[in-house]
């Protein structure tokens, strides 16, 4: 009975996160920590990470609070910055066969490296991606709690070089999804411009338009390829075991 609840679904999506609480705990700290520096309370720190529940948006709400802006400028910031879930989503309703009461949950809690992991696995279960989001929420907001505690006892992950572990893992999620041409040429193209659009534009500007040149460029060059239907042999597969 322990044996089989540890694989299921859920447990399998909740545990595939694992690897990321190395980089999820240090900067879930520093962002409690910069939150309270600014002034919010405990109950606002840990408010914004189980509402608002998106790292970047809240480290930047975070400092706009603390230079004095206004309340429209703080949400359309942060909008700004969480426009790319947009795009996981759609990707993902194509991917994972939802109900309608599944779909503002799992919209909910989607992060990148929710996405990511999901999209890696090539698991197009529900619960496997309710378990991968949980699992990040509940390491987040328990880091949150932490920082806004701690406060200023904790370094700053930069200088012990946490932030590196984000881009390494993420790039140990995009190597095994490269498997052709085209999607070695979308990888390599997508990255090319991002770098360049990172030095020009701001905020979340350069991973929006990267996101749907890269779309455009993947369906562009698989054109002609007919469509992927595998997790639909995938889910009978499962109802048959």
């Amino acid at each position: 009975m322990a044996r089989a609840r540890i694989q299921s679904p859920f447990g399998l999506g909740f545990r595939a996160m694992a690897p990321l609480w190395l980089g999820v705990i240090p900067f879930g700290l520093a962002y409690a920590v910069t939150a309270r520096e600014v002034g919010l309370s405990v109950l606002e720190t840990q408010a914004l990470s189980a509402l608002v529940f998106a790292g970047s948006a809240q480290v930047s709400a975070a400092g706009l609070f603390g230079a004095g802006a206004g309340g429209l400028e703080i949400v359309l910031t942060t909008l700004l910055l969480n426009v790319r879930h947009v795009l996981y989503g759609v990707s993902l309703a194509r991917r994972t066969p939802l109900t309608r009461r599944q779909r503002p949950v799992a919209a909910y809690f989607l992060t990148d490296e929710a996405f990511g992991v999901v999209t890696a696995a090539n698991d197009r279960r529900f619960a496997f991606l309710l378990g991968a989001e949980l699992s990040l929420f509940v390491t987040w907001n328990l880091a949150t709690f932490g920082g806004a505690l701690l406060g200023a006892a904790i370094p700053d992950p930069e200088q012990i070089g946490v932030d590196l572990i984000f881009p390494l893992a993420f790039l140990a999620l995009l190597v095994p999804l490269v498997r052709t041409r085209a999607d070695l040429s979308v990888a390599a193209a997508s990255g090319a411009l991002a770098y360049l659009l990172s030095r020009e534009l701001p905020g979340g500007l350069p991973i929006l338009v990267t996101g749907m040149v890269g779309s455009l460029l993947g369906a562009w060059l698989t054109r002609r390829q007919p469509p992927d239907t595998s997790f639909h042999a995938d889910d009978a597969a499962r109802e048959v075991a």
